[in-house]
């Protein structure tokens, strides 16, 4: 199954393989290079590394997206993500080369992620990004997602949480806690308000 709303570019499903191949190659001069990020476990112990590898066997086999931006066969950029629980799907991490910016691929790398998330059935889709990544967080804003948290990370500093819910209900109990929407019979019902 391929995908684009970009002319001249295909979204393409990846195996894990084909993800690390590209994601090692183009990360570090989409991140590092713009960012001081602390990563711990380059700085664990090979026991602390060996005991978070069979923590890691203990998660399962959850469900994990691989998705690439081909202008051809020249790789533009990539999103990917995962099965936190049953209902819960994290969009780990994105980012669009930068020769392929500012035509819109960010937007269908994020559409297509959301679509086969919600095709799998999760209820909240929920992505991290640092609070002044407005190339990022304008697109989600827009494509539905809503700002649920803030987080102080030690890895990458001042995080905001951008939460998707398919649930129109769901989104109306969000915006009655975030105080810009009175409980109408739905909402009291699902509260215990009645």
């Amino acid at each position: 199954m391929t995908s684009s709303t970009v002319p001249g570019y295909e979204i393409r499903p990846l195996t894990p393989e084909e993800f690390r191949v590209h994601w090692k190659k183009h990360s570090a001069a989409i991140f590092d290079d713009a960012q001081i990020i602390f990563r711990p476990f380059d700085w664990a112990s090979e026991e602390e590394r060996v005991k978070a590898r069979e923590l890691d066997k203990l998660m399962g086999t959850p469900l994990k997206i691989y998705l690439g931006a081909f202008r051809g066969e020249e790789f533009a950029g990539w999103s990917w993500g995962f099965q936190e629980s049953a209902g819960t799907f994290y969009m780990c991490n994105s980012a669009v080369l930068p020769e392929h910016r500012r035509q819109g691929l960010y937007t269908a790398l994020l559409n297509e992620m959301l679509r086969r998330a919600l095709g799998a059935g999760f209820q909240k889709i929920y992505s991290r990004h640092t609070a002044t990544n407005n190339a990022v967080i304008i697109p989600k804003l827009k494509a539905g997602f809503h700002l649920t948290h803030f987080e102080l990370s030690d890895n990458f500093g001042v995080l905001v949480h951008l939460s998707y819910f398919p649930s129109a209900l769901r989104r109306k109990i969000l915006e009655f806690r975030a105080g810009d929407l009175r409980p109408d019979a739905e909402m009291k019902k699902a509260l215990g308000l009645t």
